[in-house]
């Protein structure tokens, strides 16, 4: 089965946007690659640690979604030239640089995977 390389999804990230928030921390997604979705996400992790599934949301244009939420009938979706904010619930991120891996399950491509390292922003909050 055919797969995209991390180092192209990697290019998803957007650079600077590692951010603890009120009830949790977050980050940025923006798809320049094309558009496409997901039928499944799998747990995101941070240095190594697994966060679980239902303490992870994305914001799809104004309504949470919970990544358990996702099916083949509630995709993911990744419209191109989008900004699209993952967060999670639960104790913020230490300050300083941090692994994150992410990974979607995409029809015809199988499960993609990407990690990407940033410094926590501090004293902001992205949404």
């Amino acid at each position: 089965m055919p797969g995209v390389p991390a180092f192209i999804l990697r290019r998803l990230y957007l650079k600077g946007s590692l951010h603890n928030r009120e009830d949790g921390w977050g980050f940025k997604l923006k798809n320049t690659l094309g558009a496409g979705y997901a039928r499944g996400l799998i747990p995101v992790s941070v240095d190594g640690v697994e966060i679980p599934m239902e303490r992870s949301f994305f914001d799809n244009e104004g309504a949470e979604t919970s990544f358990t939420d996702v099916t083949d009938d509630n995709t993911f979706g990744l419209k191109l030239n989008r900004e699209i904010l993952i967060y999670f619930r639960g104790e913020p991120l230490e300050m300083g640089n941090r692994k994150i891996t992410m990974g979607f399950i995409v029809p015809g491509l199988g499960t993609l995977k990407f990690d990407f390292n940033d410094d926590v922003a501090a004293g902001r909050e992205l949404g």
